[in-house]
This record gives structure tokens, sequence and C-alpha cells, in this order.
């Protein structure tokens, strides 16, 4: 398996060498690692450059935008800077974190994945934070979803669900549009991967509606939305985050936001989660 790892990384030099250290000493090595380094103003050039000299299949790449910190969108677009960056000699790409440590034989396991089942689109560990010296299974975990930290897709569904979108619940629909093209998405337990930054660490007041806007762009409609913003606030152990929530897509809705998928996909999607949430309550 020949894969490229993308990493958007914005003011990570506490953890990026931790990163880089854990990536480079895989049993499956990278055939290319691109970092995007998104308007940092620390020194996490200097750090993925020292890893370059050594390592010439790690490349660093700079790009200029807001130093605001929105979900999904700013992101994504480092992403794509990178992405843009590479060949097309790959059979899988991957976006990460910069602030990830992987088990050494990590890749090597999710290589045997995509050759065991041609069908399988995606693959993934589970992240792990820690608290109180130990390290312990990420609240926002679920056994049916990859984690937006570590992202490996098959090029084949990768090209077929159009990549990945600059917006909020990008890791949700890439999942779900896999799905709708009958491709798998396969999630291993035992891979633990520590997370060293929790996630939404960095999300800032602008962002809190964000996530019911994603809700409705995602063709979820009123139900599934009421359903889904109630789960993640109490996940989240900030029930309040509900009314962030529902008021976020009755924002989207009033301003008839665009949905990231079509009305087909949309209609699927619906269906699919209705499905997920009738299996988990009987």
């Amino acid at each position: 398996m020949n894969y490229y790892i993308v990493i958007p990384a914005h003011n990570e030099e506490q953890f990026i060498a931790l990163t880089l250290e854990s990536l480079i000493s895989q049993t499956l090595l990278p055939k290319k690692i691109v970092i995007v380094n998104d308007n940092s103003t620390d020194q996490t050039a200097d750090i993925v450059l020292a890893f370059a000299k050594d390592n010439p299949f790690i490349t660093l790449v700079d790009k200029k935008s807001s130093a605001i910190h929105l979900p999904g969108s700013k992101v994504i677009q480092a992403f794509q800077t990178g992405f843009e960056t590479l060949d097309e000699n790959y059979d899988v790409i991957v976006k990460i974190d910069a602030d990830l440590i992987f088990p050494l034989d990590y890749f090597e396991s999710i290589d045997k994945y995509f050759k065991s089942d041609p069908t399988i689109a995606m693959v993934g560990g589970f992240c792990y934070i820690e608290k109180n010296g130990k390290w312990i299974l990420e609240n926002l975990t679920d056994k049916d979803h990859i984690r937006g930290a570590l992202k490996a897709y098959r090029k084949e569904a990768f090209k077929q669900i159009g990549g990945l979108k600059p917006q909020m619940g990008w890791d949700t629909v890439d999942e779900l549009l896999c799905k709708f093209y009958d491709w798998k998405v396969v999630t291993d337990s035992s891979l633990h991967v520590k997370h060293l930054k929790p996630t939404g660490a960095n999300y800032n007041k602008v962002s809190r509606y964000k996530q019911g806007e994603a809700f409705y762009t995602l063709g979820y409609g009123i139900l599934i939305t009421t359903i889904a913003s109630a789960k993640l606030a109490l996940m989240k152990k900030r029930p309040f985050l509900f009314l962030d929530y529902m008021r976020g897509f009755w924002k989207a809705k009033s301003a008839k936001t665009p949905l990231m998928v079509s009305a087909k996909q949309a209609k699927f999607i619906r269906r699919y989660r209705l499905k997920k949430m009738k299996e988990k309550l009987f």
C-alpha cells in the first residue's frame, strides 16, 4: 500500500515532533508526508524542516489564512492546499492532526484492512486522551465513526465522494457518502492513538452555532437534528449546547443555507441515521 499523509498544522510546536516521530517509526512507512504550516507564529515550521532534513519523504507547505479557528473550513482548506501538491501514485490518502502519537504498527494494520476487502473505503483507530496520568478513551468516540483527527481513505472512494468538504460536518458527510455509494467504513478499537490536545480546544464563541448548521447541511431534518444535538451536548457534558445547536439549525434553515449533499443523498442519510438510532435504542 502506498499511502500519503497530509497534516494541517497551526502553532503545533508543542506536539508535532511527537507526531512526526511516531510516523517515521512506523513498521509500514508512508511514501509522502506533507505538513501544511497554516499561518503559524511559533516554531512549527522549523521543527518540520528539521525532520525533513533526515526524512526526504517529508515536505513543508506554507499557507496564509485567518488566525480564527472555525471548525471544519480552516483545517480542510489547509488539507486541500497540501493535497494539491501530491501526485496520483497513492492507494490511500490520510488526513491526520498534528497532535497524535500512533502505535508503531498502526498503518501496517490499516493496510491489512484495505487489502482484505476491496469494498472498504475508510479505516481508523480510536483516540485516547490523558487524564490524571492515565490514557482514557476520548468521550466523543463512537464505534461506528472515525474521528476527524485520523482519517484514511481508499483512493477510489475518496474520489467518488468528491474529496473533503471545507465546512463543519466534513468528517461525518464523508462517511455517510461512502455508505451512500455502498462502501464500508471500518473502525478498530484495538488501535489506540494518543490524542494530545482534546477535540475542540481551540473552538471559539463564533463557532458555537456551527454544529447545528452542520446538522442542517447534512440534510438531517428537525427530528434527527434534535436527537443528535441532545446526544452530542450530553457527550460533551454541556447540556446547554443543545440550545446553541438548535439555534444553529434554525438559522441555517431560515437562511436557506446550501446543503453539502444532493436531495437524493439527504434522503438516504435521513433513512440511514434513523435506522442506526433505532438499532441503538432497541
